[in-house]
């Protein structure tokens, strides 16, 4: 063993592959049992608030004005956080009271890049409502032409 010399270096392919590995791991971490995230939300914006009241100067305490301020844009971010969340479950009804206005219809179906044109025979509810043509499902999104019987 003692001319032999061992090769420790990978190849771009390996490197590659690797990389891909160490990327997925990092991303799958949870810190503080949260995942990292590169948006704000109301929770980070009291943690700064907490954090900045925290560690003022004794001497120089924030202005009433700033506080009040900074509470003012605390409550508003709130409020259209659950605008945003009332909204998401409005748009969700709207998009199933579409899909049950199909029922007894002709559509036109995109699937990929080619279409099927059949009779909506049913229509299933949640996230993502289908309509049933024939035998299969497909997703709302992908109905292109409504026609009327």
């Amino acid at each position: 063993m003692e001319g032999m010399q061992v090769s420790s270096k990978l190849s771009a392919q390996e490197m590659a592959a690797l990389n891909m590995q160490v990327d997925s791991f990092n991303k799958s971490l949870v810190v503080e049992g949260r995942k990292p995230s590169h948006e704000l939300g109301k929770d980070d914006f009291l943690k700064l608030l907490i954090t900045q009241l925290s560690h003022q100067d004794p001497t120089k305490p924030t202005d009433n004005t700033q506080m009040i301020a900074q509470m003012a844009q605390f409550s508003s971010l709130e409020q259209m956080t659950n605008m945003n969340q009332e909204f998401a479950k409005m748009n969700q009804m709207l998009v199933s009271a579409q899909g049950v206005n199909t029922i007894g219809k002709t559509v036109d179906i995109a699937i990929g890049d080619t279409s099927t044109t059949g009779v909506v025979e049913a229509v299933t509810y949640g996230q993502n409502p289908q309509v049933r043509v024939g035998n299969m499902y497909y997703d709302m999104k992908q109905i292109t032409a409504v026609y009327g019987n």
